[in-house]
């Protein structure tokens, strides 16, 4: 009898079979090739009527480039570009497509350039973020040296040089949020206060403004960077600017910019409230706080304070002066559209941005320079930046800047009423 061989293959070290992951890479590469396939036939459907003299038309499809592949979170995704071509050899002046999707460089997508600085901040050193990028993105992960990596680095570094010196005279932030936070990234022996500022445009967009190392939240630094706004051209003073109210930002805010009015965070105050009183009230309390920062008048937010002020009053003056001694800066949003109300309630605009941050910079071994700490964090907040959120209701942003008065967030008209606003 014949005897049959089986070759049984052992599995090599770091070779994991995992179907769902090449499923969703498949996956990916198809929608990708459909997806850059549509650009580049809108592109030549937006020069349909564009004839040669010979009556052809004057774009077309041309193709594809050479396949490449691109680093995503889920691995390397081959793809190939669609060419198109401008058949007009009797202009200099060629039409030319450009993906958007797909730029004509790019090698590996936006979200794994945003991973990079996340594992500098994490402690892994430049020569092991090839295996870290291995760990999370396979075998086929880009062969990132640390030659590659000083380059990054260094492109980081030119981007943040180049923000600290660009021109603000053409720039005018309606809103904008201030808060201090505080990172432990290998910054030994204490954590360092990062003063940040983002700014809401007459557009509705969100722009990260100022951004430095402080001394805590001293109303001197606070100072510096505003004053440092102002000398590159920021000459337009905010309408409102929103922040907790503990820092020193409102004295500087208060030399640098008199006319901006101020807003305390309420997520900042309700949180110091309840500090002060036992947790089992803590339910009942943020109720009866909601009710008040969630009201549709300022006259129904007054009336809900002074309800406050009754009911905890005798027990728990501590927490009740801690509400009170801020009713008017607390109440400011009233005076603004109340489609801006989610957005000027709160300083969570930097809190959701530095989240991130925050959760991923812990004490590791090793030491980072201050200067080495802002272009690292820099860099995730340039990356964050592509995922804030618009202000609601941007269409009243043109009458906040002209000067119209609201009351509960509705224009006044009547001149009268005008004057009493």
């Amino acid at each position: 009898m014949e005897k049959t061989t089986s070759i049984v293959r052992f599995r090599q070290s770091g070779a994991v079979d995992d179907p769902l992951t090449e499923l969703a890479r498949e996956g990916a590469r198809r929608i990708l090739a459909e997806a850059l396939a549509a650009e580049a036939d809108a592109f030549v459907a937006a020069f349909a009527d564009e004839r040669l003299e010979d009556g052809r038309r004057r774009v077309v499809r041309h193709g594809s480039g050479p396949e490449r592949a691109i680093q995503t979170g889920i691995g390397s995704v081959e793809v190939r570009r669609p060419k198109v071509r401008d058949r007009d050899t009797a202009t200099s002046e060629k039409l030319r497509f450009t993906s958007a999707i797909l730029p004509k460089w790019a090698r590996r997508t936006k979200s794994l350039d945003a991973l990079l600085p996340v594992l500098y901040l994490r402690g892994v050193s430049t020569g092991d973020f090839q295996d870290a990028l291995a760990a999370l993105l396979g075998k086929d992960a880009p062969n990132l040296s640390p030659d590659v990596i000083a380059r990054l680095t260094g492109r980081w570094k030119a981007d943040y040089e180049a923000w600290l010196e660009r021109d603000l005279s053409a720039r005018h932030y309606v809103y904008i949020w201030a808060d201090g936070v505080y990172l432990q990234a290998r910054m030994e022996p204490q954590a360092e206060c990062m003063l940040v500022i983002i700014g809401a445009t007459p557009e509705g967009r969100k722009e990260l403004v100022g951004f430095q190392v402080g001394s805590r939240e001293s109303a001197q630094s606070w100072r510096e960077l505003l004053i440092d706004l102002k000398a590159r051209g920021l000459s337009l003073a905010p309408e409102l600017a929103i922040g907790d109210g503990a820092l020193g930002f409102w004295t500087a805010l208060e030399q640098v910019f008199p006319t901006t009015r101020h807003q305390r965070c309420w997520v900042h105050k309700v949180a110091n409230v309840l500090n002060k009183v036992p947790k089992s009230l803590v339910p009942n309390m943020k109720s009866d706080l909601r009710d008040i920062h969630h009201a549709e008048t300022r006259a129904a937010a007054e009336a809900a304070i002074d309800h406050f002020v009754e009911k905890y009053g005798a027990k728990y003056q501590k927490a009740v002066a801690c509400l009170t001694r801020d009713r008017e800066t607390l109440l400011a949003f009233f005076e603004f559209p109340a489609e801006h109300w989610d957005h000027l309630r709160t300083s969570n605009p930097i809190e959701s941005v530095f989240a991130t941050v925050r959760h991923r910079t812990v004490r590791t071994k090793g030491a980072l320079s201050q200067t080495t700490a802002r272009i690292i964090v820099f860099a995730l907040l340039k990356a964050a930046s592509q995922k804030w959120r618009r202000l609601k209701g941007e269409n009243q942003l043109p009458k906040v800047i002209e000067g119209v008065r609201f009351r509960d967030g509705v224009p006044v008209t009547d001149a009268r009423d005008q004057n009493a606003a």
